[in-house]
């Protein structure tokens, strides 16, 4: 598994992570909402801003964890620009990759157990409905660990099949990703059934 969290030090890896947390839902809360598309560019702007603020090295590396969403944002151009609204699909691709982009940056800048702790405490009341906050803890944190696994995994099965059909690969990738995902899956599970569980 993979981590996300930049090896580039900077001011924001100090921050505590409860507050980037509560940050980031405040500043998804302003974001996603956003209807103008002068004031969705300002944000997206000053995401830009805050990232470069951090270092040339690191706004590389934030831009090449966001790249694998470029699909995505062109599959919505195409469907706002057949349904003669191109302005409204701009604005919803660019609210999508800036709200995106706030939570790649509280992830790049911290430690993943720190997470952890964090949803951990948040969730101790749900201990009233019998849930544990524990595990809620740890499979968020799975799933921060695993979607660059599977993007690259992605990444290497349409490789694959380029290199064996003329043929652009589309759902056939669907089903041995989904195995690969699966197996990935029992693999942690046996993993953490061996450490005595949740």
């Amino acid at each position: 598994m993979l981590t996300l969290t930049s090896p580039v030090e900077t001011a924001l890896h100090r921050m505590p992570a409860g507050w980037k947390l509560v940050g980031l839902a405040l500043a998804t809360l302003v974001v996603v909402p956003m209807t103008d598309l002068r004031w969705i560019a300002v944000a997206a702007a000053l995401v830009v801003g805050l990232y470069l603020m951090q270092g040339v090295a690191f706004a590389k590396a934030g831009a090449r964890m966001l790249w694998p969403l470029w699909p995505f944002l062109v599959v919505l151009a195409v469907w706002h620009a057949v349904t003669g609204d191109l302005v409204a699909g701009f604005g919803i691709a660019l609210r999508m990759l800036t709200a995106i982009a706030i939570a790649n940056l509280v992830t790049m800048t911290t430690r993943l157990d720190d997470l952890i702790a964090v949803v951990e405490r948040c969730a101790r009341p749900l201990v009233r409905i019998g849930l544990n906050p524990r595990t809620l803890a740890v499979a968020i944190a799975l799933v921060i660990r695993f979607t660059p696994v599977l993007l690259l995994r992605a990444g290497q099965l349409m490789e694959a099949w380029r290199a064996r059909s003329p043929r652009r690969p589309g759902w056939q990738v669907v089903a041995p990703l989904a195995l690969s995902a699966l197996d990935d899956a029992e693999r942690v599970a046996e993993a953490l059934r061996a450490r005595g569980g949740l």
